[in-house]
């Protein structure tokens, strides 16, 4: 009976020995290689106040205080055009030329102002003389000096009134640029004949290194707008690049065509990329008063309709762990489920790691 006990407890254990260890065989656990660690990279779980994100649909314009409408001051028949629609202008560039019988009015004004000085001052030189000569009082000089400031006045005026509105002797009126910028208007083409009352504008003429989105904010939507919350802009032209700003200006009314309340974010515009009337996604984010774990939404991984992080504890241990995602926005996701503060995550080869322990 003795020797029937021992027999099968060493049946028991030969049998509990998988075909592996019976081989002499040892199964290796995953670990990051040199390589693949100097090109990994990692973020640590923070806690973030959660953000709310708003999305809007708008358009680009250019900021009023740097956009000016340019009208003939005169009527008459265009002679060359120099601009097209677009083209960028320095201030004062010459833009167009107008030959017009108003100016040919301003060049007799001007020469007859000129006659009048050269006449009044004859007058003043006679009148001077002829009280030297005790041939005529003291009160007619001063009558002559005071024709003569009279005459001058009058000449000042019509040189300032060439200069202020770019007229040229010969009866040519020229338009030109009022500021450095860019043509986004422009209702003039050459032989085209300007009545004297025209009230319509011939140019704009912006400056855009800064320029505005306007959203349009759905009354739903209205109390959530602040003053100084953050905005990010996208446009079809680019939409991997991100504009971002802050809304300076709320319109205190609805648009009764778009039933909508405008808002305004000014945004810089290095290189120009930004033109007026573009279409633009605006997205408006603020910080409630709650918090929660964050990470970079790089470091979610989707598969089998759950989401997962790679948690780096080294290169030996390089843990699966699913999480509950409660909100994305942008580069961050905020989790409500999964990690603690200060776990550390993948942000880069977090793919290819998961692949190889979860194959």
């Amino acid at each position: 009976m003795k020797y029937t006990v021992i027999f099968l407890s060493l049946l028991v254990l030969l049998g509990s020995c998988s075909p592996e260890q019976k081989k002499g065989q040892v199964v290796e656990s995953f670990v990051l290689s040199d390589k693949m660690l100097s090109s990994t990279q990692m973020a640590a779980a923070t806690i973030q106040p959660l953000k709310t994100e708003l999305s809007f649909y708008g358009k680009i314009t250019a900021d009023n205080n740097k956009l000016i409408e340019v009208y003939p001051v005169v009527g008459g028949n265009v002679n060359k055009v120099f601009v097209e629609l677009g083209d960028k202008v320095t201030k004062g560039q010459l833009l167009a030329t107008i030959r017009s019988t108003e100016v040919a009015g301003f060049d007799k004004e001007l020469d007859d102002a000129k006659n009048d000085v050269i006449v009044a001052r004859n007058n003043l030189r006679v009148a001077q003389e002829l009280f030297e000569g005790k041939l005529n009082t003291e009160r007619d000089v001063l009558e002559s000096k005071s024709l003569l400031e009279k005459a001058e006045s009058q000449l000042k005026r019509m040189q300032e009134t060439y200069r202020i509105y770019s007229i040229k002797q010969g009866a040519t009126y020229e338009v030109r640029s009022p500021l450095n910028g860019f043509v986004i208007q422009k209702n003039i083409n050459q032989d085209m004949q300007l009545r004297s009352d025209r009230t319509d504008n011939i140019f704009d003429i912006a400056e855009i290194d800064e320029v505005w989105a306007i959203a349009n904010v759905n009354e739903s939507d209205i109390d959530q707008v602040k003053l100084g919350i953050d905005a990010s802009v996208t446009t079809l032209s680019y939409p991997d690049k991100l504009f971002t700003g802050k809304v300076d200006k709320i319109y205190n009314i609805i648009d009764p065509e778009t039933k909508a309340m405008k808002a305004r974010i000014r945004l810089r515009n290095d290189g120009f990329l930004l033109k007026p009337e573009m279409r633009a996604t605006i997205k408006m984010s603020y910080a409630s008063n709650r918090e929660m774990i964050a990470v970079p939404s790089a470091a979610i991984i989707f598969d089998k309709s759950k989401s997962f992080v790679m948690v780096f504890k080294d290169r030996y241990n390089i843990e699966t762990r699913q999480v509950e995602v409660f909100r994305q926005l942008g580069d961050v996701t905020y989790l409500a489920s999964g990690l603690k503060e200060g776990e550390k995550v993948l942000t880069a080869n977090q793919l290819l790691v998961y692949d190889a322990l979860n194959d």
